[in-house]
């Protein structure tokens, strides 16, 4: 059992070393791992607080009254009815292996003809998830963020009716997850890609130095759990999201029209073209511009040299898109 042991502890460390000299995207951030994901929760609640900006109607002060009755205080709706109060729905959003007593942040936005929700507090509101359970419940005040700003253009007025408390639910149950199936864990790539699935399987077994990954499809790789690792879980698993690779990424130019702006991303080459453009004439020739490999970034900084404004590189790229010439997808926006 001793030797197991040692062997065991010198198998893990030298894998840890391993991945402390890797380089590339680490599959942590390129990845998640099926049944650690996020979850939805929501709920109705009420604002109160308000300096005559609330609701008009009468669905707050009848809420409320409800709640006066669990304190053997009877009132009507009509009782309260005052601008004081707003009728709200509460959003969070509860990450995986979140424990009882954690806490979480919540947007709460009007529902009714509310003016603002400034100087609001959030009344307990029980916040439930997909399945009709109570996970979270929030309170607090609501805060509206932004800045009251009329003489910058550069800086956006608060959105009155939309508020956020910070940590302002506190979770009441966990919800199960799953990691392992059969003694096998499932991982997602959050991009969908052929190359990058078998590229992640590949980095794992050559980490592992055995066959335990198999890229099922584009999005999802399967990984066996080794023995050595059957009561140690996460550390394998932390093992397994350090694992480092280059993610494929598809030749691609965003273009937005209004600002002139040119996002491009992976290899993004070009065919050979000549190009007259007002007084600008850039030609391509044996896959070269001035000496250097034909590629849209090049594209782009000989174009700036000449003078170009952004406006007129937005132009030649989506006509270069037009011709064919031009190897990758465009989006216009």
């Amino acid at each position: 059992m001793k030797k197991h042991h040692v062997f065991r502890m010198f198998w893990i460390a030298l894998i840890l070393l391993v991945a402390c000299l890797s380089f590339g995207a680490r599959l942590k951030d390129i990845a998640i791992f099926r049944g650690a994901r996020d979850n939805q929760l929501f709920g109705v609640g009420i604002v109160v607080g308000l300096a005559g900006t609330g609701d008009s109607g009468t669905a707050p002060s009848a809420l409320v009254a409800n709640m006066l009755k669990n304190f053997g205080v009877n009132v009507t709706a009509n009782d309260l009815k005052s601008k004081n109060t707003a009728l709200v729905m509460v959003v969070a959003d509860i990450p995986a292996f979140y424990k009882e007593g954690m806490r979480l942040d919540v947007v709460v936005s009007a529902l009714g003809d509310a003016k603002t929700l400034e100087g609001g507090v959030l009344l307990q509101t029980p916040l439930y998830g997909a399945d009709g359970n109570v996970y979270a419940v929030a309170q607090g005040n609501v805060s509206l963020g932004g800045a009251d700003v009329k003489a910058s253009i550069n800086l956006q007025s608060r959105f009155k009716t939309v508020g956020y408390i910070p940590g302002g639910a506190i979770v009441e149950r966990e919800i199960p997850a799953t990691l392992v199936e059969n003694d096998t864990v499932t991982i997602y790539l959050n991009q969908p890609d052929i190359t990058t699935a078998a590229r992640a399987a590949q980095a794992i077994n050559l980490r592992f130095d055995r066959e335990l990954a198999k890229a099922v499809d584009p999005s999802t790789i399967r990984v066996q759990v080794p023995l050595a690792f059957k009561d140690d879980l996460i550390t394998f698993l932390s093992v397994v999201e350090s694992v480092e690779l280059a993610p494929d990424t598809v030749a691609k130019v965003v273009i937005n029209e209004r600002t002139g702006t040119v996002v491009f991303g992976g290899h993004v080459e070009l065919s050979d073209f000549t190009l007259s453009y007002g007084s600008f004439n850039i030609s391509v020739t044996a896959g070269k511009i001035d000496e250097q490999i034909a590629t849209i970034e090049n594209l782009v900084s000989a174009l700036k040299a000449l003078g170009a404004t952004p406006q007129d590189v937005v132009t030649i790229i989506e006509t270069l898109a037009e011709s064919g010439v031009l190897h990758a997808q465009v989006i216009t926006m």
